[in-house]
């Protein structure tokens, strides 16, 4: 979507034929855009270096493990809880993140889905650098999780943390970590990452927090929107004419995580969810589309949309 350029879709929607124009690739703000944009921009600039820091995370495990199977060994207990400590710092990091995106994301559905235009096209056709922000949202929670689920250590290293802090109280032991994360804020990061997909987690709480805290706002507002990003997602990747226009891998990994993150979002506030008859979504296409890229690639949102 990203490197797209300019790209004419004619989309149905509910049998009224619609042309949207995306323009991702040039997408500045306008005056009426900036200062939610302006505010989204300090967040996003953050993304990049959160995700290469999920990536880079190893773990504790060894120590860990050295330190359970020797329970009476001092100093393999103060390396492991050495080597624990500063990775919470890490976990501390990525879920005080997923609030400031929650935020983020709550400011942009309020300009998305004001009653400024009559609808969701109006508002992606003239609103286009909020809609690309939007997109970019999505892709950095969806590969967020990704990274998260395929690493297990993540919930070990703040298990052992919390285990091990709770003796330490008890046998009125100093510890130096629990600045770090006190007892309440560990209950919420643990709730955080016991979800298989935390960031999207988040940000569907989050969209349903908007949803319920704008009863003036009709709800088809912000459904609206986000099917009509699902259904543009979908003809860009299963149209040739407008697949053969990416120039890499990494944008169709782009838009397949936009797309779901779409319908998972649209499923948590829509009455009867994305999986219905009902539904503006095309639920059978999308998970065509989906089922025709490489299974490896696709997988983490196949679970992610089970």
């Amino acid at each position: 979507v990203i490197t797209l350029g300019k790209v004419f879709l004619l989309q149905v929607v509910e049998k009224v034929p619609i042309t949207l124009l995306l323009s991702f690739a040039d997408a500045q703000p306008t005056d009426a855009e900036r200062e939610v944009w302006e505010q989204v921009d300090v967040v996003l600039k953050d993304a990049k270096a959160v995700l290469d820091e999920l990536q880079a995370y190893k773990g504790a495990g060894q120590e860990i493990r050295e330190a359970i199977q020797n329970p009476n060994d001092e100093v393999l207990q103060e390396q492991a809880w050495a080597a624990v400590v500063p990775l919470v710092g890490k976990l501390k990091k990525f879920y005080q993140f997923s609030q400031r995106l929650e935020a983020a994301l709550h400011s942009l559905l309020g300009a998305l889905t004001s009653e400024t235009y009559n609808d969701p096209t109006q508002h992606l056709e003239r609103e286009q650098a909020l809609a690309k922000q939007f997109a970019e949202i999505l892709h950095f929670t969806l590969r967020f999780d990704e990274l998260k689920m395929t690493n297990p250590a993540i919930q070990n290293d703040f298990s052992y943390y919390r285990r091990t802090l709770s003796r330490m109280r008890i046998n009125n032991v100093p510890a130096d970590g629990e600045n770090e994360v006190n007892n309440e804020l560990a209950n919420r990061i643990s709730l955080f990452y016991a979800d298989a997909t935390p960031m999207l987690k988040a940000l569907s709480d989050g969209t349903t927090k908007f949803v319920s805290e704008n009863k003036n706002l009709p709800i088809e507002n912000t459904t609206d929107c986000l099917s009509t990003m699902a259904s543009v997602c979908k003809v860009m990747l299963e149209t040739p004419e407008y697949r053969s226009r990416f120039t890499s891998e990494e944008t169709v990994s782009f838009c397949l995580r936009v797309m779901v993150g779409v319908i998972i979002l649209y499923d948590y506030v829509h009455p009867v969810g994305a999986f219905a008859k009902s539904s503006k979504i095309d639920m059978k296409g999308c998970i065509k589309v989906l089922k025709d890229q490489p299974p490896n690639s696709v997988e983490g949102l196949l679970n992610a949309l089970r």
